[in-house]
């Protein structure tokens, strides 16, 4: 009987040690990757490590030249000046699937943005945003750990110190909206 009790207990252990294992697995896997195992390219070609943006709060937005929420370049490089210093960075990853909204090449595209912004944050080659093939790894990571990819241009992923997305925000929230700012000092103050 004692056998028989021994038995099932090391059973009963087996089988939820095992249904537990891949979730655990699943579950942090995404987490320990986190955007700082990622690369990218920048607007002049050059492979970046985003492992050098560790430590940092870093709000990622897919932009567009063309689109109606352009203006929202104003407000992001505002929220660089005034919050880099604290271990903030914004990282702008241009997009052409949205109307194709940015048709423009690297040089154009840091054109306009250097001119009519005045942009100082990173900006990074064009890539594919939306689910799919040519998903960009980035996109790929984020959209799984929060759920939500963009609709349209602007959209923001926070990003905290480790790497881990924790918030999307809908190219509707403006770079100066009082929750996403608070979402940005909650952070930093981690």
């Amino acid at each position: 009987m004692k056998l028989l009790l021994l038995l099932s207990i090391a059973l009963l252990a087996a089988c939820s040690s095992h249904s537990d294992a891949p979730k655990v697995a699943s579950a942090a896997a995404p987490a320990a990757a986190g955007l700082h195992a990622l690369k990218a390219k920048s607007l002049d070609g050059k492979e970046v490590a985003l492992s050098q943006y560790a430590g940092r709060v870093v709000l990622v937005v897919n932009v567009a030249s063309e689109c109606g929420y352009t203006k929202q370049y104003a407000g992001l490089e505002t929220l660089h000046d005034e919050l880099g210093a604290k271990g903030f960075e914004v990282l702008g990853f241009p997009s052409n699937e949205f109307g194709g909204q940015e048709p423009g090449s690297a040089a154009e595209i840091q054109s306009f943005c250097t001119s009519k912004f005045g942009v100082t944050f990173p900006l990074f080659e064009k890539l594919e945003t939306k689910p799919g093939v040519g998903q960009s790894p980035i996109y790929a990571y984020l959209g799984g750990a929060t759920g939500q990819t963009p609709a349209w241009n602007f959209g923001k992923y926070l990003v905290d110190k480790q790497g881990k997305a924790v918030a999307y925000y809908p190219s509707k929230v403006a770079p100066e909206d009082a929750e996403l700012r608070a979402a940005i000092e909650r952070e930093l103050a981690r």
